[in-house]
């Protein structure tokens, strides 16, 4: 059964508890007839260690909001959980749900890796918005997978905010990734749904000629393959690198000045429709 609004197919997507990055970049990134619907990763643990591993390892009661909609894929975007708990307990429990539900299950970790293989990438940089021992978790994800992690840039957090990376903005990501020298790198990658990364990708879909990836943007090409069938390949995946998929689906939500041309040219054609 085709669905009004998912002719193509429907993501349900688990989110962070306090999150507010996630469902704004999915909506600029699915592309048309591809719809999304959101539950929250919850726990009440009081240690960010424990409430990570918590949303992986609950991952059977998470998926158990969305009860009967008939999803085409489950994709879990949160990346601390996985960098905690490893690629190997990962798969596991991908492999689990997908058992149970009959469905693609993508993680924002397995999906970065799956885009670091369909680009042929070994050696990679890191833009990341993490405290340090969270990027530590998240090099040795990289590393037992075979992966060198050459270079890591940091990101300027906002320390008394809500959420220190939740609350980060665009130019701030900006900067922490053109403070990455691209040199003899085979990719950069962006880590975490949390920090906003469609801008610097739009602007730098590559960086001193090395592709520049997200954690959304490969969680969004992996799960959008996963749920319309398609391979998730290298040909599948150029089409997303710099925005050519949805830059205009950015301009649009994104950007004042076309966001206002659009609703002068909509208000204008209202006024004719008056008249």
């Amino acid at each position: 059964m085709a669905l009004e609004y998912a002719p193509r197919g429907l993501i349900g997507v688990l989110t962070p508890q306090a999150n507010t990055t996630v469902e704004p970049e999915l909506a600029v990134l699915l592309p048309p007839g591809v719809a999304m619907i959101n539950a929250r990763l919850t726990s009440p643990k009081p240690g960010m260690v424990n409430r990570l591993l918590d949303y992986l390892r609950d991952l059977e009661g998470a998926v158990a909001q969305f009860a009967n909609a008939p999803l085409g894929a489950v994709a879990f975007a949160c990346t601390g959980a996985s960098y905690y708990a490893g690629p190997v307990e990962e798969a596991a429990i991908v492999a689990r749900m997908e058992a149970a539900r009959g469905v693609p299950v993508v993680t924002a970790g397995q999906a970065v890796r799956d885009a670091l293989r369909a680009l042929s990438a070994r050696r990679i940089g890191l833009v990341s918005p993490y405290p340090d021992d969270l990027t530590r978790a998240a090099i040795a994800y990289w590393q037992v997978q075979g992966f060198e992690v050459a270079r890591i840039s940091g990101s300027d957090l906002r320390d008394g905010a809500f959420h220190p990376i939740y609350a980060m903005d665009s130019a701030g990501a900006e900067a922490a990734l053109k403070a990455l020298d691209p040199a003899g790198l085979d990719a950069i990658v962006m880590l975490g749904t949390g920090m906003p990364t469609l801008q610097p990708l739009f602007a730098h879909g590559s960086w001193g000629g090395v592709p520049v990836l997200s954690c959304m943007l490969c969680l969004a090409w992996r799960s959008v393959e996963a749920v319309t069938g398609g391979g998730a390949g290298p040909a599948s995946l150029q089409g997303w690198l710099g925005g050519w998929d949805w830059r205009r689906r950015w301009q649009l939500r994104c950007e004042p000045s076309q966001t206002a041309g659009v609703l002068d040219m909509d208000n204008q054609g209202a006024g004719r429709l008056r008249r």
